[in-house]
């Protein structure tokens, strides 16, 4: 659903760019992040998804596409190359892709689902990360298995705990140069708690029921959009969600928002601020795809806002990476 249609009615919640006063915030600084989404093909389809990848979705980033993004990585400055999906370990050139950027660059992200790994055909891709380097994050809706299977499907916690046990068999949450962080997303219309604290759970729990450890973990808020939106709609609670993440408005967190230092580069090539204008299709203004990019000289760029961006800015901040204050 296009973001204008599905926040027209909330007319109690005023346009995001009135929360600011600082000119500067409404800009792009220095690029730091690339992060690419390589497709929305993927083993799953969670209900908290904003860019509704599933099984059934077929787009997937072409070589071509991918060799633009490498050369826009290289041509700009960028510190990190953040590689996501659906699930990207699916995009047939994933593998390739992966050993091109770490040429470039000394941090890889690789975001996954953990489940793939057990699939044929990818269980030897816990050694393939240990052996280019690659930070893993790795999503668990809860350390609980009722409220993961939940969220994501039968079995999941199952299928995750046996792929985190063989990323820790490797190296990963062990060896310093080995970094595997977790993501903690709410089950429903509420948001999380605190991060620190939420993080000393996570590994508490799962060192005693498992022996598993990792670095850390982010929580991020719900963003109103996607199949999570559409959830909101169908069950009333739109209005609500979007009163509290209003509510809850931080302005600390400003100068924080992810959109500020990166380029989120959709499957096709085309360009956003960030992975949440990407699921409502709110291109940058600027270079309209990755190859443009790649060859002009960067400059600064106002950033696209919409009332979604009240999910980046609530209590402690939310982005890809956690909390922002």
């Amino acid at each position: 659903m296009d973001s204008r249609e599905l926040f027209a009615g909330l007319t109690n919640i005023p346009p995001f760019e009135t929360k600011f006063t600082d000119p500067s915030i409404a800009y792009t600084a220095d690029m730091e992040v690339l992060q690419v989404n390589v497709g929305l093909l993927c083993n799953l389809a969670c209900k908290h998804c904003h860019i509704e990848a599933g099984p059934h979705r077929t787009e997937v980033m072409t070589r071509e596409t991918m060799e633009a993004v490498l050369r826009a990585y290289q041509n700009h400055g960028f510190h990190t190359l953040d590689i996501t999906g659906g699930a990207p370990e699916m995009n047939p050139n994933f593998r390739w892709f992966v050993e091109e950027a770490c040429k470039l660059s000394n941090h890889v992200i690789v975001r996954t689902n953990l489940v793939i790994l057990l699939e044929e055909g990818y269980e030897d891709l816990p050694e393939f990360y240990r052996d280019h380097n690659i930070e893993v994050v790795c999503s668990l809706p809860h350390y609980r298995q009722k409220t993961t299977d939940r969220q994501r499907g039968p079995k999941v916690y199952e299928r995750s705990i046996e792929a985190l046990k063989r990323l820790n068999a490797v190296g990963y949450g062990k060896d310093p140069d080995l970094t595997l962080n977790m993501v903690f997303n709410p089950a429903g219309a509420f948001f999380p708690p605190d991060q620190s604290a939420m993080e000393r759970e996570y590994k508490e729990a799962l060192a005693a029921d498992h022996g598993i450890v990792f670095n850390n973990l982010f929580t991020i808020t719900n963003n109103p959009i996607g199949r999570f939106g559409d959830f909101l709609v169908r069950s009333g609670n739109l209005e609500g969600y979007m009163q509290k993440l209003y509510d809850a408005f931080n302005p600390a967190t400003l100068e924080g928002m992810m959109c500020r230092t990166q380029v989120s580069v959709r499957w096709d090539g085309a360009l956003y601020d960030c992975d949440f204008n990407q699921a409502v299709d709110m291109k940058l203004k600027g270079p309209a795809t990755i190859a443009e990019f790649a060859d002009r000289p960067y400059e600064p760029r106002p950033i696209c806002f919409d009332k979604h961006c009240y999910a980046c800015t609530a209590g402690a901040g939310s982005s890809c990476g956690g909390t922002t204050e």
